[in-house]
């Protein structure tokens, strides 16, 4: 056998020499026929010998045959018996002897007389073949297709129980020498050719070139209009009905003698040999020694050969078996194309496509074949456990699973795959994570998708890999008494609190997670934990533990802890914290207190004085905090200080008086002090501390402009005037500092910087009145610019608004001149009813005319004074 060979048929003895011709050395065999049970031999003495051939199975399953000899029969013309065609249907064995065919009764082999008005025999024929697929419908009638000895032409005869009738002939270019029919379909061997033809329509169709002196033809129906053909060059070539070859020609012998098809092999026999070829993938398969071969034929699925002595069968292995040989080979791809190819021919119920797909993928993954192997598992449904169960401790202890008996593989587990290579060790379990992640979500986890995320779990904490916290994030099936010992095996513990935390066990979680952040358990996961740890608090929804590890949290880091409270989501599946029991929480924590305040007053903008206040409190103890330590923190003092006077002077909800008494005696705060005097606008206090105590000129600018910001220009104007009051009652009394050229007194240059930059909010004529007679006019140069330009815009922009009623007035005029008001003697006034007797009138609007006099006592006699307009038209 070659190294492609696979054992697919056994050669059985059925007919034994002794049994056929007992001591007569001259006789031989000529022609076989099976009919079910019933084996008919032809042979060179004219005889017919009929067997009765049982199949015996041996209890270790070995198929034997035992024949047993019912009846033989001399046919009396002194010729080999060339060809026998049983036709069980009509009880008839249809014969060619002596050139002539004949029908025989299958029972008796007594020959058939001829029927009265028909004959039974047809002479002078060379060949004959019977229609597998007849196109008449009448079952107790077979078709048969006759070659004559004496003419090129193809007879089509019927035959009956006691006759042949020819229903056609049809001419051939050449004598023909085989054929082979089916439906309208002949398939003939001439002289040169082989061709196909229609006897019904007569269309022909010649195929390729044949010397038929040199080889014996062969001419062989296969299926439906399809035949098998012995061709030039040792082929086997397929042909169907159109002429087409819709397979790949097998390589035979030159000198084959006859072929027949057992799916999915070729079977051929030559002087010497049997071979076996697969349609398939068209290699030689298996090779079986046979001398003195001369006849092989398939009769219903049975390939029968035989020598001139004795008569075999040759057994098919069933295709499961040869499979499996090809497995055990590890001829996976041969197996596979076998598999294929049975596939379409044998019904599913009796062939486990599955079991040999997820065998061929075992063997492709015990050779690290990998993309192989998982294509064959997906094709074979395979159950992933399968695959798991090779790896050592993967699968849960509590699993249920069992190895599929018989085994699909060969290997114990994994190590026995590698055999101590551990670089294989390694792709296997990379290959699995792979399958793992493609299989989990998929039908083939489907009731098993704890073992498979388990074991999962168990490869991603082993390898390091990435994926295990996006396991755990996300739904998962990963058992908790098999994955805790694991991941705390590899120090993964910020994924077991995951794991944890998805299984509703948030506590264990956080424990854990506080030890990996304290030190006390080492896990390099994640740089942030404790940051993780707080985001975690802050979306909780067990306000138990909220308030458990809170102090954890806010001991360790308040600025950081604090976000458990401040940056909680406001949605409907979390509990609310409520901010007083917060702010009772973080008493001895002030530090986030005071954010926490922050978050709720400068954040959420919550209007209530309590927490407003207490924020101020923090700010002014803050404040006091850093003035006390030795030395001062310059920098933080001046960052608490803006705060706290941002704070001052934006929100309104504090208790002002309460924020004085704690400043009441820090002569630090005085800027603050001031704030606070503007919010109980006592205004004249503020501006006395920041002008006479601080002497901070531009703060008591800014507070004019605060205090005033969200009143009228009149407050403002008013808080100006005091502020300048309080700069000119402070400077020294009697003759002005400026004027008397003993150097800019301090408060006066503060007036005159004040009224230069806010001119356009003062009472020009009110300052003027105010200021000392001694001041340079070029000192207020500035301000008595912009106070004149103010003055001659308001006059100038008066004068403009003024000619523009002017204006709108006289267009009204014009408007109601264009259509002139008539009076006579027969019109009466509207309001006196009287006549006109002067064209003098006053139109009313919507010019009606009246009496000039009548408007005049009604104007005197109303309270509220219309204009109207006088038009006077002469009539």
């Amino acid at each position: 056998m070659s190294s492609m060979s696979v054992k697919a048929f056994e050669l059985v003895p059925a007919v034994e020499r002794d049994l056929l011709m007992g001591d007569k050395a001259r006789i031989n065999i000529e022609c076989i026929e099976c009919c079910g049970k019933h084996l008919y031999v032809g042979t060179n003495d004219c005889f017919i010998h009929h067997f009765l051939l049982d199949e015996v199975t041996s209890a270790k399953g070995k198929l034997s045959y035992s024949a047993q000899k019912l009846l033989h029969k001399y046919l009396g013309l002194k010729k080999p018996v060339a060809e026998l065609r049983a036709a069980s249907a009509l009880e008839r064995l249809i014969v060619l002897c002596d050139g002539v065919v004949f029908l025989v009764d299958m029972v008796t082999l007594e020959t058939v007389p001829s029927a009265a008005g028909g004959g039974a025999k047809i002479r002078g024929v060379i060949a004959f073949c019977i229609n597998e697929n007849p196109v008449n419908g009448d079952p107790f009638c077979v078709e048969m297709g006759v070659l004559s000895s004496k003419r090129r032409t193809v007879q089509i005869f019927m035959v009956y129980e006691d006759r042949v009738q020819l229903v056609k002939e049809v001419s051939t270019p050449e004598q023909p020498c085989a054929v082979s029919l089916d439906g309208y379909f002949l398939c003939l061997a001439l002289a040169t050719q082989y061709m196909i033809l229609n006897y019904n329509t007569g269309a022909h169709q010649d195929l390729f070139p044949y010397n038929s002196e040199e080889r014996r033809p062969i001419v062989k129906r296969i299926g439906r209009e399809e035949f098998l053909l012995a061709a030039p060059g040792g082929l086997g070539m397929f042909a169907n009905a159109e002429g087409v070859s819709q397979r790949a020609p097998v390589n035979w012998s030159e000198s084959v003698i006859g072929a027949a098809v057992c799916f999915p092999y070729v079977v051929a026999l030559d002087e010497s040999f049997i071979t076996i070829h697969s349609m398939l993938d068209q290699q030689l398969k298996q090779t079986l020694s046979f001398r003195d071969g001369h006849i092989l034929q398939d009769f219903e699925g049975k390939v029968i050969l035989a020598s001139t002595k004795a008569v075999y069968v040759l057994v098919p292995l069933p295709l499961e078996r040869q499979i499996q040989d090809l497995l055990v080979s590890h001829r996976v791809e041969e197996a596979l194309i076998l598999t294929e190819g049975a596939q379409r021919n044998i019904p599913k119920e009796k062939f486990q496509v599955t079991m040999i797909l997820q065998q061929a993928g075992f063997i492709q993954f015990g050779q690290l074949q990998f993309l192989e192997a998982k294509e064959h598992f997906r094709k074979g449904q395979l159950d992933v456990r399968e695959l798991i169960s090779l790896y050592p401790l993967l699968l849960p202890a509590s699993s249920s699973f069992t190895r599929c008996h018989p085994p699909l593989h060969e290997f114990a587990d994994l190590n026995h795959l590698a055999q101590g290579d551990q670089e294989k060790v390694l792709r296997c379990k990379k290959f699995l994570i792979s399958y793992l992640g493609e299989v989990r979500s998929t039908e083939v986890a489907n009731g098993c998708r704890e073992d498979v995320d388990t074991a999962l779990l168990k490869l991603y904490a082993e390898q390091d890999h990435d994926s295990l916290l996006d396991l755990l994030a996300t739904d998962n099936s990963c058992l908790l008494a098999d994955s805790v010992p694991w991941l705390e095996k590899y120090h993964k513990y910020f994924a077991l609190g995951l794991l944890y935390h998805y299984n509703g066990q948030d506590s264990s979680a956080l424990q854990l997670w506080i030890r990996v952040a304290d030190g006390d358990l080492q896990d390099s996961t994640r740089s942030d934990l404790y940051e993780y740890i707080v985001d975690f608090l802050s979306s909780c929804s067990n306000l138990d533990l909220v308030w458990k590890y809170a102090d954890w949290a806010l001991r360790k880091d308040p600025t950081i802890g604090v976000c458990i409270f401040t940056k909680r989501p406001a949605t409907k599946e979390l509990p609310e914290l409520n901010p007083d029991d917060v702010i009772g929480y973080l008493g001895k924590h002030k530090q986030a207190l005071l954010l926490y305040l922050e978050h709720l007053v400068l954040d959420r903008q919550i209007q209530k004085e309590t927490f407003h206040t207490h924020l101020a409190v923090l700010y002014v103890e803050r404040v006091l905090s850093l003035l006390s330590e030795s030395p001062t923190d310059d920098e933080q003092l001046t960052k608490a200080r803006e705060r706290l006077q941002a704070m001052l002077r934006e929100s309104n909800l504090y208790r002002v008086q309460y924020l004085l008494g704690k400043m009441e005696n820090c002569e630090h705060l005085l800027l603050e002090r001031a704030t606070l005097h503007g919010k109980l606008e006592e205004n004249e206090k503020a501006l006395h501390i920041l002008v006479h105590k601080l002497r901070d000129f531009p703060s008591a600018e800014a507070f004019c402009i605060w205090a005033s910001s969200r009143r009228d220009s009149a407050y403002r104007q008013q808080l100006f005037h005091l502020l300048l009051g309080v700069y000119l009652d402070g400077s020294l009394p009697g003759q002005s500092q400026i004027a008397a050229g003993g150097g800019s007194g301090e408060l006066e240059m503060a007036a005159v910087d004040l009224l230069n930059r806010h001119g356009e909010v003062f009472d020009a004529v009110r300052v003027l009145r105010m200021l000392p007679e001694g001041w340079s006019l070029q000192l207020l140069r500035p301000f008595l610019g912009r106070a004149v330009r103010a003055s001659m815009h308001a006059c100038r922009t008066s004068q403009i608004a003024l000619g523009l009623a002017h204006s709108e007035n006289l267009q009204l005029l014009h408007d109601r001149r264009k259509k002139p008001v008539v009076v006579s003697a027969k019109k009466g006034c509207h309001l006196c009813h009287n006549t006109f007797s002067e064209p003098d009138v006053v139109c009313l609007p919507g010019g009606v005319p009246v009496h000039t006099h009548c408007v005049a006592q009604r104007v005197r006699d109303s309270p509220t004074k219309r204009q109207l307009t006088n038009r006077s038209n002469h009539t």
